[in-house]
């Protein structure tokens, strides 16, 4: 036996070499990705959180160390939680929306019908735009003067209506606007998804008589879960930090009445040179993108399961 040992002790030893060698390898090839997210995002987060504790007005060359004024001025201030609350609505809402509807189109499109590779196109091809002039592009629809829809509801003898300056139906066309144009990624996931699942699965299912929405429920649904959890967690952080769309639809407003947390970090920075409230703005943010993204992780991969 001892002699036995001694013959694999070599072999052994250069396995256990080039095990060592194979990990120092794969540790360097970390380092690139490493440095890109310290320095673009762990450092200006860090710098960030510096400035939330100044009254920075975001071009003096000094400014001054306030505590924590910041942050009661943030819990006191009306203006949070109403761009809180909107951005939750952007953030959720256009999660929900893009996640039924993407699924809908995944589940028409994996079938054997005719255009399916054209409608597929269709559907992800507004991704590719620019979520600026995608905003600019349905502006053109909605607005009160010389929007299309009033134009034809003028014909038509019904009088215009001012649906980006009203509150109760702006945060919704933004919402709709950010569903329509990232849909297609949804939708793409889906598709890989449904066509990673098995065959047999459903041949044994009809062998045993179960009708399609059994099928959906029992073998479809918790086998798509690895990607509803890549979607929902894509879906609410893109939410969340909705920019574009805002700028170009609204504004913000009327006052700040569709503002997100994004657009108003950038109204308070160089609108009202208040740089120190927007980087307190900027950390709430982080915060909630963090809770809500971790969250939807924790319990979508909870609720997966091995093929």
């Amino acid at each position: 036996m001892s002699e036995i040992k001694l013959k694999l002790r070599p072999q052994l030893v250069t396995v256990n070499y080039f095990k060592r060698k194979y990990v120092n390898s794969l540790c360097w090839m970390y380092l690139p990705a490493l440095l890109i997210v310290c320095t673009f995002i762990i450092y200006p987060f860090m710098n960030g959180l510096k400035i939330s504790f100044t009254d920075w007005n975001g071009f003096s060359q000094t400014y001054r160390y306030v505590g924590l004024q910041q942050y009661q001025r943030l819990l006191h201030d009306p203006d949070t939680w109403v761009v809180v609350r909107n951005t939750l609505l952007y953030g959720l809402g256009s999660t929900f929306f893009q996640n039924v509807i993407g699924l809908l189109y995944a589940l028409l499109l994996n079938q054997n019908i005719r255009l399916k590779t054209i409608t597929r196109t269709i559907v992800y091809l507004p991704v590719i735009i620019s979520p600026l002039i995608m905003g600019y592009i349905w502006y053109f629809f909605f607005a009160y003067n010389g929007g299309a829809i009033n134009d034809i509801l003028q014909l038509i003898g019904i009088e215009p209506i001012n649906v980006l300056g009203n509150p109760d139906f702006n945060i919704w066309i933004i919402v709709f606007v950010n569903t329509f144009q990232f849909v297609g990624i949804a939708m793409i996931i889906y598709l890989a998804g449904l066509q990673s699942i098995s065959k047999d699965y459903y041949e044994a299912a009809q062998i045993d008589g179960a009708s399609s929405f059994q099928k959906f429920k029992s073998i479809t649904f918790p086998l798509l879960m690895p990607s509803i959890t890549i979607n929902m967690v894509i879906n609410i952080i893109g939410g969340l930090k909705l920019f574009d769309v805002i700028i170009s639809l609204t504004g913000g407003g009327p006052g700040n009445a569709s503002q997100s947390m994004s657009t108003f970090m950038y109204d308070l920075y160089f609108s009202r040179q208040d740089a120190g409230y927007a980087a307190t703005q900027g950390v709430l943010m982080v915060v909630i993108i963090l809770i809500l993204s971790l969250s939807a992780l924790i319990v979508f991969k909870r609720k997966e399961v091995e093929a």
